[in-house]
């Protein structure tokens, strides 16, 4: 398929710090932790060089790196049964988060 001249291929979404900040912004489904929440979506939409700027971000804004889903996991507990998320594990412990 051929692209138009005005038209550009994306190949990924650009992370300024702006857009990394976005993540900070909105409230969880109602019956969730908010924390876990942003923790959550941050991971799902974020590389994990972003992810750590994001968790920067996150405690600056008072962030709970500890935040429980409704099963009382943390969020490092529940990414931890995750093939692929030996980098994001390694930023939350980093920055203070526990299993």
């Amino acid at each position: 398929m051929s692209l138009k001249k005005d038209k550009q291929k994306v190949l990924g979404e650009v992370f300024d710090d702006e857009r990394i900040a976005g993540f900070l912004v909105g409230e969880a489904p109602e019956g969730r932790n908010r924390d876990y929440y942003l923790l959550e979506r941050a991971y799902r939409g974020m590389k994990s060089e972003n992810f750590a700027t994001f968790i920067q971000l996150f405690l600056a804004h008072g962030g709970d790196i500890n935040a429980r889903n409704a099963e009382g996991q943390t969020f490092l507990a529940r990414i931890a049964e995750h093939r692929q998320s030996n980098d994001y594990a390694e930023v939350l412990r980093s920055a203070g988060a526990e299993v």
